[in-house]
């Protein structure tokens, strides 16, 4: 009976072992295809990101001119105006 069961145990595992061998083969073939995709992935921007990254700019340029049209007022109404100050340009 042992020597029956020890004949029969490599038969039996023989499906487990083809079955990882065929997943690992899938695993290797495809390993490039996604390394490429994600480098191209990396390395192009789509149109939507383009956009998003030029809406960020100009809300900082935005924030920039505000703040420095706040500085400019707030140097007006304190009468500590730099050279290059109109402050007649500001709404009273």
């Amino acid at each position: 009976m042992k020597k029956i069961a020890l004949l029969l145990l490599p038969a039996s595992l023989g499906g487990c072992v083809v079955g990882q061998i065929a997943d690992t083969a899938v695993d290797v073939v495809t390993l490039p295809v996604k390394a490429v995709s994600a480098g191209v992935d990396a390395a192009t921007t789509s149109q939507s990101e383009a956009d998003e990254k030029r809406g960020r700019e100009m809300r900082k340029a935005d924030e920039q001119r505000g703040k420095l049209a706040r500085q400019l007022a707030e140097r007006c109404r304190a009468g500590k105006t730099l050279p290059g100050d109109d402050c007649s340009r500001l709404p009273r």
